[in-house]
């Protein structure tokens, strides 16, 4: 059966110290705590900075055997360069220590901002340079700039695939010809649940669905009702048995997903304002019995030096 990962965006927030994380608990101690919560994290420094080697081992160090890392790619790629000359750039980003995440290293997350519209022949000349594989990746990070010289990561830590998710915010990409681009490189779609604010599309186009939760009614604060989360539910259950949602709101009517008896699921909450994430998160983990490994509850993890 497929994997079903649900987690949160990020982990370092201000406003969930005492609630979400225990009154005491120390700052470097936040991902042990909610990488003990939930089973996934999306890392979000990676968009703002390039990272270091040292600092992705030691949050693969601080995270369980099974856990499961999503990297958000640089806004330098996506938001200033706009995919125009980022070879360099690109070899940087996978030379700056993602693959010390070695088998806990699950998707890049590709965002892009509400001003970049659809450019076809630039989209598919930035989906030729991405990596399939760890070997590929390790290979692009081996051509980074000078800059990274003796502070680079360039083995692959074996060879597994490399998947890759892109999520958009223009209504240009709302089209079959990105569907079908999105397909032909094995690339999801994400599936952004953004309050209307940005387009909203369920167009299956890889071996897994990957989903962004900001908030239904307000975007990075609301919480989920009991009821919108048995809805995705219902959705993240049809999408890992390989199959489609009758009502899915569709690009590309026509466009038929390769056939695959399953599909991993990754479903990450951004609703983080108003500490809704981590809970929304622990509720849908709960629909699919994903808790019962985890610790019990947020705030009754064990004590410093015995973290399971």
């Amino acid at each position: 059966m497929a994997a079903i990962h649900i987690g949160i965006s990020g982990w370092r927030y201000k406003p969930w110290r005492g609630d979400f994380y225990p009154e005491g608990l120390t700052q470097k101690r936040e991902l042990q705590f909610a990488s003990r919560a939930v089973n996934s994290i999306e890392i979000n420094g990676s968009f703002y900075a390039l990272q270091t080697p040292a600092r992705y081992a030691e949050w693969y160090a601080d995270t369980p055997e099974d856990f499961m890392f999503s990297v958000k790619a640089p806004r330098y790629i996506t938001h200033t360069l706009r995919l125009n000359d980022v070879h360099g750039p690109l070899a940087n980003f996978f030379a700056s220590g993602v693959l010390e995440l070695k088998d806990k290293l699950g998707p890049f997350l590709w965002q892009f901002p509400p001003s970049f519209k659809f450019d076809p022949l630039l989209f598919e000349a930035f989906l030729e340079q991405l990596p399939a594989d760890t070997l590929q990746a390790a290979a692009l990070a081996r051509q980074h700039e000078p800059r990274l010289n003796g502070k680079a990561s360039l083995k692959p830590h074996g060879t597994r695939p490399v998947r890759h998710a892109v999520e958009i915010r223009h209504t240009s990409f709302a089209v079959p010809e990105f569907v079908q681009l999105l397909d032909k490189y094995g690339v999801a779609l994400v599936v952004a649940d953004t309050a209307g604010k940005w387009p909203y599309l369920e167009d299956v186009t890889a071996d897994f669905v990957y989903l962004r939760l900001h908030g239904d009614k307000q975007l990075y604060a609301s919480g989920y009702t009991d009821e919108a989360l048995q809805r995705w539910g219902d959705r993240i259950d049809c999408w890992r048995h390989g199959k489609q949602p009758a009502d899915a709101h569709l690009a590309a009517p026509q466009h038929k997903p390769r056939a695959r008896k399953s599909r991993d699921v990754l479903c990450f909450f951004d609703n983080d304002i108003k500490v809704r994430a981590p809970f929304d998160a622990r509720h849908l983990l709960a629909r699919f019995n994903l808790d019962k490994h985890l610790a019990t509850a947020p705030g009754k993890l064990p004590e410093p030096g015995v973290l399971p």
